[in-house]
């Protein structure tokens, strides 16, 4: 990790100490039931797949970009306030674009025909979220054991794996979110320019780790066939 990733990464922690480990599992759980405006991940997939005249694929693209708008719109609307709301408003952006992300990689395998109830699937949904590179990197430090894919097709599953992947996915989430934001912000000083690159930001994000989820969990309905 370079210079400016460890000095992210402090800020954030500064910003919100509150943000405890392993709360990406709870958002994943409350994520995948519905929460505010988003409906359960069963509900909200088969929705998509009856407007895209049970087009799986077309469906998951759909998924993909309504929820990187979604991302955006809550990047816009937490960082209006600029650095001077940064302590208030930060938990509440990396909150809800975790839960953004979270729905939409969990929506995305109900449809290539994983089931999200079971534990080894949540732990590839949380490894997603993590990007490709991040999830590279540390398979080869050995601090995740494999690729999001094997992970939800392991033929066993490793209850002591749940609470690692959970840590190292919620310490890498809160440290770029935080981290990124309050670089940012420190240097705006125009609330509605820190809006614009929250939602840039977020939205982009959000839209990397849904090509990533569609490129790594592949179909598993094929197999059945």
């Amino acid at each position: 990790m370079g210079m400016k990733d460890r000095i992210a990464k402090e800020a954030g922690t500064r910003v919100v100490p509150s943000v405890a480990s392993g709360y990406v599992r709870t958002v994943l759980d409350k994520a995948i039931d519905g929460i505010g405006p988003l409906r359960p991940v069963v509900e909200t997939a088969g929705a998509k797949l009856a407007a895209n005249a049970g087009d799986v694929e077309k469906a998951v693209a759909s998924l993909v970009r309504s929820h990187t708008s979604l991302a955006g719109l809550q990047g816009f609307v937490t960082n209006l306030g600029g650095v001077a709301l940064a302590p208030a408003t930060v938990p509440a952006n990396v909150v809800g674009v975790t839960i953004v992300q979270c729905h939409l990689v969990a929506s995305i395998a109900h449809l290539r025909g994983y089931d999200i109830e079971d534990p080894r699937v949540r732990n590839a949904v949380l490894a997603v979220m993590l990007g490709e590179d991040t999830v590279k990197e540390m398979i080869k430090k050995r601090t995740l054991p494999s690729s999001p894919m094997a992970l939800a097709t392991s033929p066993v599953h490793d209850p002591v794996l749940d609470d690692r992947i959970a840590k190292e996915v919620t310490g890498e989430l809160v440290g770029r979110t935080i981290g990124r934001r309050a670089l940012m912000l420190a240097g705006k000083k125009i609330p509605l320019l820190g809006g614009a690159v929250g939602a840039g930001a977020d939205g982009f994000g959000t839209w990397q780790v849904g090509r990533y989820a569609q490129s790594e969990l592949k179909d598993r309905r094929l197999r059945r066939r």
